[in-house]
């Protein structure tokens, strides 16, 4: 697998689109996405404290990488549209292969971090491709969505996947997406909150909107205290649970923002 372009700070966006012929085989050399790459010119992301100096900024950074899955249509891409650029769209076109996008987040104690955010496709034909990508994952978000019971069904089938590949080795963390839809709901909280306890590795469980904007900063904050940067810190549960991020854009006209 081809290695994404090591950046030090500020956030990174490319799309892989492996081939169904060679699922095992290597994915194919980075570039661009051609619907997401009008964005970074007038978006610069940085979470540093201006007083830290070039050499303060390599020392701390690490970096994680977290990988999205779930059936099609639960939300993936929006969760990380939100994440990323607190935009939400209406309609979404589904995910093709693989989109990488990266974002840097200051957290309490001048703590830097990389998230490698891993998109993938739900799409059942992409499904022998996604085992790569789990493979030296720090972190699985398995999405369903609320209003599709199947969807949360078939979490089970994600979540072995995960652990064929990972082991105990990786963070698990349930996600319960368009809450907004109660009056839809296919799926009950106490359900959820009954698989999230039988999972041995996941301590995250939790329902989100997209739309509403509502628990997505809850879910990475909760993300965030779960790495090793924070549970190396003996003292890190009795520290108030805020995580700055900062986001700083170009002077210039009105950005418009897709993602799929």
């Amino acid at each position: 697998m081809v290695a994404p372009p090591a950046r030090t700070c500020g956030a990174f966006l490319a799309r892989w689109v492996p081939s169904l012929a060679n699922p095992a085989g290597a994915a194919p050399a980075l570039s661009p996405s051609p619907l997401k790459s009008r964005i970074l010119p007038n978006l610069k992301y940085s979470s540093f404290p201006p007083s830290m100096s070039t050499n303060d900024k390599s020392n701390i950074l690490r970096k994680y990488k977290i990988v999205f899955l779930g059936d099609q249509g639960v939300g993936k891409t929006s969760l990380i549209t939100r994440f990323m650029y607190d935009t939400f769209d209406e309609q979404y076109a589904a995910t093709i292969g693989i989109d990488f996008l990266s974002k840097t987040m200051y957290l309490e104690d001048n703590k830097t971090i990389r998230l490698q955010l891993w998109d993938t496709a739900g799409q059942e034909r992409f499904r022998s491709l996604i085992p790569s990508y789990i493979r030296d994952s720090n972190v699985a978000i398995i999405c369903y969505d609320i209003t599709n019971k199947k969807s949360f069904d078939n979490l089970d089938k994600w979540i072995s996947e995960v652990k064929l590949e990972r082991g105990e080795d990786v963070i698990i963390v349930i996600v319960g997406n368009k809450s907004d839809l109660n009056n839809k709901r296919q799926v009950s909280a106490e359900e959820l909150e009954t698989l999230g306890k039988s999972i041995e590795n996941c301590s995250i469980y939790l329902e989100t909107s997209t739309k509403a904007n509502h628990n997505i900063k809850l879910l990475f904050k909760k993300i965030a205290k779960s790495l090793p940067e924070f549970n190396s810190d003996s003292g890190a549960q009795n520290k108030p649970e805020t995580i700055d991020i900062t986001i700083e854009t170009t002077t210039g006209g009105e950005n418009s923002y897709s993602c799929c």
